[in-house]
């Protein structure tokens, strides 16, 4: 909205859903000054008009008026309405991610911003985005509750310890942007500030080309963890005293309490630090906890591995899937 970038007390407006935000809010804002004035207004008019101006003065009866109470009634609603549709529609635009964004993971501690893009280049307090390209971020902490917000997109979200929340954006302008934590998270909570670079598509490529030069891929790096913390033994050996994760991600599990879940990012996480909260159908509970062994960042290094098996069963029936898993054994 060009009013809120002339205007010293807002941010740009850098992103995609900014302009709509922007709308909303100027819209609640005219609309509870107008109210606002109107009544103060009648007040001050009502007050002189309707004075009383002897002692022996006895006003007359009001006779009420029904299409006044309904005119009072139904204006109030019909704007209540709007306001209620217009933010809904908004609300799930930013907290509704789209399915070909590109991923990237945030992890919360104090009093930093640990980030990770899919290709493995790590940044702390501070974001490279390509602009007109969507951008999901996956949240967590590790210690206590952080908030991710970025003024000039108009985008802010809660990032909490033990389960995941995700945002999206789309950056229409290449700049400089503030990122800050917008919920008090200890001593040094005014410290955890950082910076957002929305960069040309091409030289998104050229930093992330030289970011990466000598990093490993998520799915790669998750790949490591999976053999060092000896994960082939149940799920890739010979005889498997776990569920196979070929294909897993995004598929439904059958559990043994009768229960049907789907293996997203939630159910891993949890199975892989709370192993007996669910137990798969067939299967018994014998997998130890990795709670305290593996941190946030290594945890969803190991979900970008299992999502990169279920990618590859994906395109070709499983085949390729299963020649990788029998090559990592």
């Amino acid at each position: 909205m060009i009013l809120s970038t002339q205007l010293p007390l807002f941010p740009e407006a850098a992103s995609t859903i900014a302009p709509e935000v922007d709308a909303l809010y100027f819209f609640l804002i005219a609309v509870s000054s107008f109210f606002a004035i109107l009544i103060f207004s009648l007040v001050f008019f009502f007050a002189i008009r309707y004075r009383r101006r002897s002692e022996s003065e006895r006003p007359r009866p009001i006779v009420g008026s029904l299409k006044l109470e309904l005119l009072w009634t139904v204006i109030p609603l019909i704007l209540s309405m709007v306001m209620f549709a217009w933010g809904a529609k908004v609300y799930y635009d930013i907290y509704t991610p789209p399915t070909d964004a590109l991923n990237i993971y945030v992890v919360g501690k104090q009093w930093m911003w640990k980030l990770q893009h899919p290709e493995g280049v790590r940044e702390i307090n501070e974001l490279h985005v390509p602009v007109g390209a969507k951008v999901r971020l996956t949240m967590t902490s590790e210690d206590v509750i952080h908030s991710f917000y970025i003024p000039a997109f108009r985008i802010k979200m809660d990032v909490l310890p033990g389960r995941y929340t995700t945002v999206w954006f789309e950056a229409t302008r290449p700049g400089k942007y503030h990122l800050f934590c917008a919920e008090y998270c200890g001593t040094q909570h005014s410290n955890m500030i950082g910076s957002v670079y929305a960069l040309e598509p091409d030289a998104y490529e050229d930093w992330l080309s030289g970011a990466s030069a000598q990093a490993l891929s998520m799915a790669e790096a998750g790949r490591q963890i999976f053999h060092q913390a000896d994960c082939v033994t149940c799920h890739l050996s010979d005889d498997p005293l776990g569920p196979s994760l070929s294909g897993l991600y995004g598929s439904r599990v059958q559990l043994d309490s009768g229960e049907t879940v789907v293996a997203d990012q939630e159910y891993i996480r949890e199975s892989i630090l709370n192993p007996n909260a669910k137990i798969v159908a067939g299967y018994e509970s014998v997998m130890p906890t990795y709670r305290g062994l593996l941190n946030e960042e290594e945890i969803l290094q190991l979900i970008a591995y299992i999502r990169s098996i279920n990618d590859i069963s994906g395109t070709d029936g499983g085949s390729a899937a299963t020649e990788r898993m029998e090559s990592d054994q």
